[in-house]
């Protein structure tokens, strides 16, 4: 080999080394950021002791992420014996994200910060969704919303992401409304639209499965790390997690429950989205000369006759009953978590009565699982939206995450 083959071998050896040192500082900056907002304020002796990283690795690390304005330290914390330990948390202000719900009835956006509270919500109710629609209200409330902000705020915005219920074009008949009004869906791109005017990252999910994330990433960490995961709105949809991350499976369609067939009490079967969806409450309203609308303009307040909510709640508990069932034989899940566009007290009675309903099956085999109410509630959608930018830019799979046993060698 000559000098000159020699000496290029070492200058890619040491670009080599140069990122992957870049790339391993760069996962531990999110892995430290993923622990603080699982575990809420933590000290530099803790991470390093939940990590493995050494003192002086995660003071560098700490160090870098205050003086980004990601951190910030909190109030000093007086031990029995030795110096005051510092804990840092989330600086609410070091990061902003859109989150753009795209929904059959109802289409909002929210602005979140760092530490996922609310800057600012907007929201237009419809008949249906349309694509110029959508982007009208998305570009409007985008440009609405950041002149707000100060400079300093609009700089520090990191990407808009977008929930949105995939095949929109098959919904027309559900919808009321023309097959060909709901066609443009089919052929138009409105993620790319978007982020060919925006200057930050433009991302996209199926709305449930945005949920599922919001519930993930927002919630306070008590949930168990494998969980069916169902949102109730016009429709029925779900996630499934496996070891505290969000399975999508190979066609991203893991966690539909909406086609999940259940019993239809007649020796046949029908899909849970049948049951088990507030366009199915919306059509028992309809059938007996009521208005469904007001489903669709807020969560408080819902005046439902018992002779149409109790036939609603019944079948729906059925339903994810039997799903949750084979989903826990298939999968050895822990807990069926149950959210969605409804009122806290209808969403914790749907709760009880799966639960009632899960006991009467035979689970001869399995372990029963736990029916859990979720945390992020209503606007679990919007916030799952606004969560991809934060996680795609900040986080860890939560599935990677190390445990609370001490690293080796350590006490």
């Amino acid at each position: 080999m000559n000098t000159q083959d020699q000496r290029t071998r070492e200058i890619r050896a040491q670009a080599k080394l140069g990122s992957d040192h870049s790339a391993m500082r760069a996962r531990n900056e999110r892995l430290v950021l993923t622990l603080i907002r699982r575990r809420g304020a933590l000290p530099k002796s803790e991470i390093a002791r939940l990590t493995g990283l050494s003192a002086q690795t995660v003071s560098v690390i700490m160090r870098e992420l205050e003086a980004d304005g990601l951190l910030v330290k909190c109030a000093p914390v007086r031990g029995k014996v030795g110096q005051p330990s510092v804990p840092m948390d989330l600086a609410a202000d070091g990061a902003l994200f859109f989150g753009l719900k795209v929904g059959r009835r109802r289409t909002e956006m929210v602005l979140i910060d760092f530490a996922g509270e609310v800057r600012a919500r907007a929201a237009v109710r419809h008949d249906h969704p349309t694509p110029d629609a959508t982007l009208r209200f998305a570009q409007d409330t985008i440009t609405t919303m950041s002149a707000t902000l100060t400079a300093t705020e609009r700089d520090r915005i990191c990407g808009l992401g977008i929930g949105l219920p995939f095949q929109l074009w098959d919904w027309a008949e559900a919808l009321r409304v023309p097959e060909d009004t709901m066609r443009p869906w089919r052929s138009r791109d409105i993620r790319s639209e978007l982020a060919a005017t925006l200057p930050w990252p433009v991302l996209m999910e199926n709305d449930a499965s945005a949920a599922c994330n919001a519930e993930l990433i927002f919630g306070d960490g008590t949930l168990p790390q494998n969980f069916l995961y169902a949102f109730v709105g016009f429709f029925i949809g779900g996630g499934l997690v496996l070891n505290g991350t969000m399975f999508a499976g190979a066609h991203g369609n893991a966690g539909a429950l909406a086609s999940m067939p259940v019993p239809d009490g007649r020796g046949g079967s029908r899909q849970l989205v049948e049951i088990a969806s507030l366009h199915h409450l919306e059509e028992r309203l309809r059938a007996t000369g009521g208005d469904g609308r007001f489903l669709w303009e807020s969560v408080e307040g819902w005046d439902i006759a018992p002779e149409i909510i109790d036939p609603w709640i019944a079948e729906a508990a059925r339903g994810l009953a039997h799903v949750t069932a084979s989903a826990v034989a298939l999968c050895d899940l822990d807990a069926l978590v149950v959210d969605g566009w409804l009122p806290t007290p209808l969403r914790d009675r749907l709760c009880v009565e799966t639960a009632a309903e899960l006991a009467r099956i035979n689970l001869s085999g399995i372990a029963p699982p736990e029916i859990i109410a979720g945390q992020a509630g209503p606007e679990a959608r919007e916030f799952g939206a606004a969560s991809l930018p934060l996680s795609a830019r900040f986080l860890l799979e939560l599935g990677s995450l190390p445990n609370d046993t001490p690293h080796p060698g350590e006490a």
